[in-house]
């Protein structure tokens, strides 16, 4: 995508209703543009393989293959997958964490109004903040497992990365977090990528539930 190219989506639900009403929000501003819809799973994997879009609104609970197993292929099998948002009736859904620890960017619920509908498109694009912190950590909360070992990741973080990795997932941005501690935004942009080099994350969004999920980032079980 260029500087200039309008962002690319697929929204991918079973009820064609839904899907209109997101394809008119999101069709109706200038720099985002729906290139195609699906209502299976299976359709949302072949419409995202042919269209190449630059986000996904991927609804959790569909016919045959559900949106968890369509978001775990597409990253898998794509050497740049898009961003992949979870479009939820329920925020607190076991779904929905299922779907962030398999790699998708974030979640929206149904009933989020447009400018927020929008606002999300566009903050997983950006990819330098997280989407919801406060949802986020709450669905960690209820879904985490049981505490366990710290795994050997949390050991290889330095401690400046550590600092990084709780900033990320209060939701700051990389240009936040540099002004937080006092260094560049160039410095903050290397000590996320080791971030999510050393937990063996996608985004910052699997990068904060690894780190609940460890105990590192409170709240965890």
């Amino acid at each position: 995508m260029t500087e200039h190219a309008a962002v690319r989506v697929v929204v991918a639900d079973d009820e064609r209703m839904v899907r209109s009403a997101l394809r008119a929000i999101l069709d109706a501003e200038p720099d985002l543009t729906v290139v195609g819809e699906a209502a299976t799973g299976a359709e949302a994997v072949s419409a995202v393989r042919e269209l190449r879009p630059d986000v996904v609104l991927m609804d959790v609970r569909m016919p045959g293959i559900d949106g968890i197993r369509a978001t775990e292929h597409i990253l898998r099998t794509l050497e740049v997958p898009p961003r992949i948002v979870v479009v939820t009736t329920f925020e607190n859904d076991a779904y929905v964490y299922a779907a962030l620890r398999a790699g998708a960017a974030g979640f929206l619920l149904k009933r989020a109004d447009a400018d927020a509908l929008v606002q999300a498109v566009r903050m997983v694009v950006r990819s330098d903040t997280l989407l919801y912190p406060a949802a986020v950590r709450a669905l960690a909360e209820a879904h985490a497992a049981a505490a366990a070992p710290a795994p050997p990741w949390v050991a290889r973080l330095t401690a400046r990365e550590g600092e990084v990795l709780r900033l990320m997932a209060t939701g700051l941005t990389n240009a936040e977090i540099a002004l937080r501690l006092g260094v560049g935004s160039a410095t903050v942009k290397t000590h996320v990528a080791a971030v999510l080099a050393k937990t063996g994350a996608r985004d910052r969004t699997q990068a904060v539930i690894a780190a609940y999920e460890a105990g590192f980032t409170k709240p965890a079980r």
